[in-house]
């Protein structure tokens, strides 16, 4: 059986209610997300065997997160309790042409203090066959990042199917070193990639590029550069998003294996409820879909695309569309009628 291990921060998320702006604001929502959780959530909802592994802080807060992972039937047997506090985002969400803001305040969190011997990678997964991780978490501090490092290097001793989201986030890279100077390291060791190309390559220390996705014919050479400096890569996949408005989103994705690029169809999503988690609806979608469907790319890459446009229309960070939803929508059933 497949069992998947993500690893990163669960965040307390408090939101302006009703599209407000900050300062409108007289209280605030209260959920909980974080970018590596979302996609544990996404492929618990999908009926995989999911391990989250983090640290809380033990108090009444971190309580609450975990009582939302078991809600959700998230693996909770490798959370590590200290630290002071659990980081937070402010979101204030946009609407027509006013977009989204977050606004972070994670600094000293449980994890992002997290200590060496907090976590003892080869007992944690030794069950475990997927690791997922993302960009987010080696962003957040030295410590974290060694962290991560520790983790993809047992889980490619281990022989783990190992997949990252970029998730070049510019606001947390702040404690004193660069994501080129952090992420090669850590995308050597990756068997799956998704993210933009001019992402990698800033991740990569590459000369930046502005690659044209329309022009199908020049993304090989783009992609393959990032093969050349990730050696154990096998897949890397773009979600395209065209913003309309904020209210508005067109969503699409391609996957190169080395070889061939799939492409798939763009699909209009409106109007837009929260689009925070949907990179991560792409990712877990992917990673159930290469589960489910082994070497059949184009149906992983489809079943990623719908789940992404799907999350679109739920509130709070993550996915709690069905399967039967998203192979609705794959099959062109984008009505949304009640279902009697």
């Amino acid at each position: 059986m497949n069992k998947v291990a993500t690893f990163g921060e669960i965040m307390l998320r408090l939101s302006t209610e009703r599209h407000l702006r900050f300062i409108q604001a007289k209280s605030f929502a209260a959920s909980y997300g974080g970018g590596e959780f979302n996609v544990a959530v996404s492929l618990a909802n999908y009926g995989i065997k999911t391990d989250f592994i983090t640290k809380v802080p033990e108090n009444d807060i971190g309580a609450c997160a975990v009582k939302e992972m078991r809600k959700l039937k998230v693996g909770l047997s490798n959370i590590v309790y200290g630290g002071d506090r659990l980081g937070i985002y402010y979101l204030e969400t946009g609407a027509g042409t006013r977009g989204s803001k977050v606004i972070y305040d994670r600094a000293n969190s449980a994890l992002a203090t997290t200590k060496s011997g907090d976590f003892d990678w080869n007992d944690i997964l030794k069950d475990a066959t997927w690791f997922h991780w993302s960009g987010i978490t080696p962003a957040i501090s030295d410590n974290a990042a060694e962290q991560c490092l520790l983790a993809v290097q047992t889980a490619h001793k281990l022989g783990l199917k190992i997949s990252c989201d970029l998730n070049y986030r510019s606001k947390l890279w702040k404690y004193g070193k660069a994501p080129h100077e952090v992420m090669p390291k850590l995308l050597e060791y990756s068997h799956i990639i998704l993210g933009d190309i001019d992402t990698a390559y800033l991740m990569l220390g590459e000369n930046k590029v502005n690659p044209n996705y329309e022009d199908e014919k020049s993304l090989p050479k783009l992609y393959e550069r990032i093969f050349n400096a990730c050696p154990n890569l096998q897949l890397i996949a773009t979600t395209l998003r065209y913003s309309i408005s904020a209210s508005h989103q067109r969503i699409g994705g391609l996957l190169f294996n080395g070889k061939k690029i799939y492409n798939a169809a763009v699909k209009e999503v409106t109007p837009v409820v929260d689009r925070v988690g949907s990179g991560d609806a792409f990712m877990g979608g992917l990673i159930y879909g290469l589960l489910k469907y082994d070497k059949d790319f184009q149906k992983a890459l489809d079943f990623a695309v719908a789940a992404c446009c799907l999350k679109h229309t739920i509130s709070g960070d993550y996915n709690l569309a069905t399967i039967e939803e998203i192979e609705k929508m794959i099959q062109g059933d984008a009505s949304g009628k009640v279902s009697r």
